[in-house]
């Protein structure tokens, strides 16, 4: 047994978990020396299965986290979404009070710089982290919106907004549908506190998505639009910022419509035929936004209006339809993507090719979209119930790569 090699992972998980040695030993009911000395790899030659199946279930995570022979992907776990949905249920949190904390407010330059960060991390595919960083910066922006005052305050606002925004992403990410929805109701009502139309539109476009993701489609699109029409003539006013955003609602709009549009809702060929114009709609505001960009994390621009109409091809079953939008996106267009964009699109052009019977490229195309994000295939219940279709399905020839990439999602044989 390797102990130095299992003495990283306790560390690594009980950093994690932001537990200090100390912590760890207590609840061991052991020494901080103890652990100090179990991480080192000093402790024994072979430690007992008993001391770290007492690790293990102090950092709840399985015992089996310790003794694999590979590190693998780490994905956000139910620990770290549990404290992100503790931190939403605070009552400060819940009220928009100051808590009791003697700590002072962080100016909102430091509420920038955080939120900068964390953003970075989720547009490279590294949603893991948005577990330890998220909580943190969701009570240190509301308890600034509470306690600053004048243009501080509407800062605060604004990144309180953009950091319930962040929470509502990684939520989509690992599928938990309750806490999407609670992040994006709360982000728009942050949005409103802050008095600034790009906040206001880009809030209402992530609570669209976790609309549709809850299953309230038609009232995700009427709101998208309602959120479009209201706010139009502000954000035009605000250069690239505004129409990226302005064109978001739309996209938003779009998929909301195509998921409609995929179930057996009485108004589903309503809402196929809605989809076409509102992707329209947001093709008309990249055109006038004149290039890709990244304003506001949105990725707005011409290539993303063309990731989503794969997307939504891809919803209504249309795999054809699909590869062959993907398939007249220049490479350098797409290369400059932020990375999670570009997995994204590679998993649903992986979906796309399954639908048109292509599935050893589909089997390639999700290996190509686990080299750019790996997070965005290995830890997304999306992805790998995909990878799950596929096996049911059969890969021919890339079977033996399908297998390899089912265990490396952690699935079963």
């Amino acid at each position: 047994m390797d102990t130095q090699r299992i003495g990283r992972r306790i560390a690594y998980w009980r950093d994690r978990r932001r537990m200090t040695q100390a912590d760890l030993g207590a609840l061991m009911g052991k020494s901080r020396r103890f652990v100090q000395s179990l991480e080192s790899g000093e402790r024994q030659a072979d430690p007992r299965l008993s001391v770290l199946e007492s690790a293990a279930r102090a950092l709840s995570i399985p015992v089996t986290s310790l003794l694999a022979d590979a590190p693998g992907t780490q994905c956000i776990d139910g620990v770290e979404l549990d404290a992100i949905r503790t931190a939403l249920l605070r009552h400060d949190m819940l009220t928009g009070t100051a808590d009791e904390s003697a700590v002072e407010p962080l100016p909102v330059e430091v509420l920038e710089r955080r939120l900068v960060h964390a953003r970075v991390a989720f547009q490279a595919g590294h949603f893991a982290s948005l577990g330890r960083l998220v909580p943190e910066l969701l009570i240190d922006a509301n308890r600034a919106a509470a306690r600053h005052t004048g243009e501080a305050q509407l800062g605060a606002f604004r990144y309180l907004s953009l950091t319930l925004e962040l929470t509502e992403g990684a939520a989509v990410k690992y599928g938990d549908v309750d806490l999407a929805l609670m992040s994006g109701h709360r982000a728009v009502a942050a949005a409103e506190r802050s008095q600034d139309p790009v906040i206001m539109a880009s809030a209402a476009r992530h609570l669209a998505d976790a609309m549709t993701m809850h299953g309230q489609t038609h009232a995700a699109a009427a709101f998208a639009v309602a959120a479009a029409g209201r706010l139009e003539s502000d954000l035009r006013a605000r250069g690239a910022d505004g129409l990226s955003v302005l064109g978001m609602l739309y996209l938003k709009a779009a998929m909301a419509e195509a998921t409609a549009a995929a179930s057996d809702d009485t108004r589903a060929a309503a809402s196929a035929r809605a989809v076409p114009d509102l992707l329209d709609q947001a093709d008309g505001h990249a055109e006038e936004l004149g290039a890709d960009g990244n304003a506001v994390w949105t990725a707005f621009g011409p290539t993303n209006t063309k990731l989503y109409r794969v997307a939504a091809h891809v919803q209504l079953s249309e795999g054809a339809d699909a590869v062959a939008v993907a398939q007249g996106i220049p490479n350098p267009a797409r290369a400059a993507l932020p990375k999670e964009r570009r997995a994204h699109l590679l998993g649903d052009l992986a979906r796309g090719l399954t639908q048109a019977g292509q599935r050893e490229e589909a089997v390639d195309t999700l290996l190509d979209a686990e080299r750019e994000a790996e997070e965005e295939v290995r830890c997304r219940p999306r992805t790998r119930a995909l990878v799950e279709d596929l096996r049911l399905l059969g890969a021919g020839q890339a079977e033996g790569r399908l297998r390899a990439l089912a265990a490396r999602c952690g699935l079963p044989e």
